[in-house]
């Protein structure tokens, strides 16, 4: 129920699996902590019966046969015991208190969704909800989709989705279309995104790609039906089975705040070697801004070598900050517009967890009041998914999570407690 280690890395995303490479390189004893059941994070996602890509059966394949790395899968962080100390719920091993000398945060992103009238209705779901459900093994071949929000990730799923066999109706980007074309040239730059692009958006035929245009109904009764979709200033409504929504990505920093680091811009701060505020802390990957798998796994290198103190490449660092400059131009491209920041009506459920409506949300001045009065928050999500649409339509910064930081069985916290009765 106990188990101690030099260096703990927490996701077993791009950026995990990078530094828990980099760190595996020294004698020192390394583990991977992931709440998947398989590695590979969001970006690697994949069904049981799928084929890992190359890059990462060679990263897994080396990590697993490495004598000092352990990895914990399907295992959730719980409660920080202390600065070098926490609790996780392993579905495997149940409850475990793991000691550390060093720790590295890879906690990687969750999408930002943002409320439409008829987004609870069954069907609707976020952008990379349905790409990780197809990739899952969810039928969708000969079913239409709507895909609508902003950013790569509309593509990435639009490829997905096609090559389940899905009909992509249309790609509803709300960046407008000089922003999008000024973007296209820009790839040239990173010859390997151009050549990434290409990939996913071939197929594209037969699917409208409506830029400056924003999903704003989605009609049906026990189900999704039809979308409505702004577009030139007029509304377009199209029948569809599906809809994905995400209006990109957001750092995933509760775990951060949990421990203390330092926050701007909602991402971890981190310095050159990617070392937070906090002693002994580093953090890697989306965590600290969003910026793509390259950018991820160059930032996790760093930081296993650093926390493991190796040398850091100088090369390394200069990888890092091309694959940020490319980061910098994804955020100008698809900066959120007026149309995307547009309020729902006050009827438009805000927090589903708790069934919480606009109108009750929006009458009140921060975070802290709207979820003490109206339980905004306080539901299973514990304010992921809303408190990221509140962020964007008032500016309010979100209250630091409290423990557990996931939901956690009893059993598993008495567990990684056993034979310690003065922590009872």
């Amino acid at each position: 129920m106990k188990a101690k280690f030099d260096l703990v890395v927490i996701g077993a995303g791009p950026a995990g699996l990078a530094a828990a490479h980099a760190a595996a390189l020294t004698s020192q004893s390394v583990a991977v902590i992931d709440d998947n059941p398989r590695a590979g994070g969001q970006i690697w996602r994949q069904g049981a019966n799928a084929k890992k890509p190359a890059a990462l059966s060679r990263v897994l394949d080396e990590l697993i046969s490495h004598p000092n790395v352990t990895f914990y899968p399907a295992t959730r962080v719980s409660v920080l015991e202390g600065t070098h100390e926490i609790i996780v719920d392993s579905a495997q091993q149940g409850g475990i208190s793991i000691a550390f000398a060093r720790l590295v945060i890879a906690a990687g992103a969750r999408e930002r969704l943002l409320p439409f009238d008829g987004w609870t209705l069954p069907g609707v779901t976020g952008a990379g909800g349905l790409q990780a459900l197809i990739k899952g093994g969810m039928p969708v071949r000969g079913e239409r989709l709507i895909l609508a929000g902003s950013g790569p990730l509309l593509i990435a799923a639009f490829a997905t989705a096609r090559s389940a066999g899905a009909r992509v109706l249309a790609v509803v980007e709300q960046a407008p279309s000089h922003a999008i074309l000024r973007f296209g040239l820009s790839l040239s730059a990173t010859p390997s995104k151009l050549g990434q692009a290409m990939r996913l958006t071939r197929g594209f035929a037969g699917t409208h790609y409506w830029t400056d245009s924003v999903l704003t109904h989605a009609l049906g009764n026990e189900r999704v039906a039809a979308a409505v979709i702004r577009r030139a200033g007029r509304d377009v409504t199209l029948e569809c089975d599906r809809i994905g929504s995400g209006y990109g990505l957001v750092p995933n920093v509760s775990l951060a705040q949990m421990f203390g680091c330092t926050l701007a811009r909602g991402a971890v701060v981190v310095d050159d070697m990617q070392r937070t505020s906090v002693p002994d802390v580093w953090a890697a990957g989306e965590c600290t801004g969003i910026g793509g798998m390259e950018l991820a796994r160059a930032e996790g290198r760093i930081a296993g070598l650093a926390a493991t103190d190796q040398a850091v490449p100088a090369s390394l660092v200069r990888e890092r900050e091309h694959w940020r400059r490319f980061a910098r131009r994804v955020a100008r491209a698809f900066e959120l517009g007026p149309q995307a920041r547009t309020r729902p009506s006050a009827e438009t459920i805000v927090c589903r967890c708790e069934d919480v409506a606009f109108r009750d949300v929006s009458a009140h001045a921060s975070w802290r009041d709207a979820k003490l009065h109206t339980r905004c928050g306080m539901g299973p999500c514990q304010g992921r998914i809303c408190g990221a649409a509140l962020e964007t339509y008032f500016g309010w910064d979100a209250a630091p999570p409290r423990p557990p930081l996931m939901p956690t069985r009893i059993g598993a916290l008495l567990e990684a407690r056993e034979g310690d009765d003065a922590r009872l």
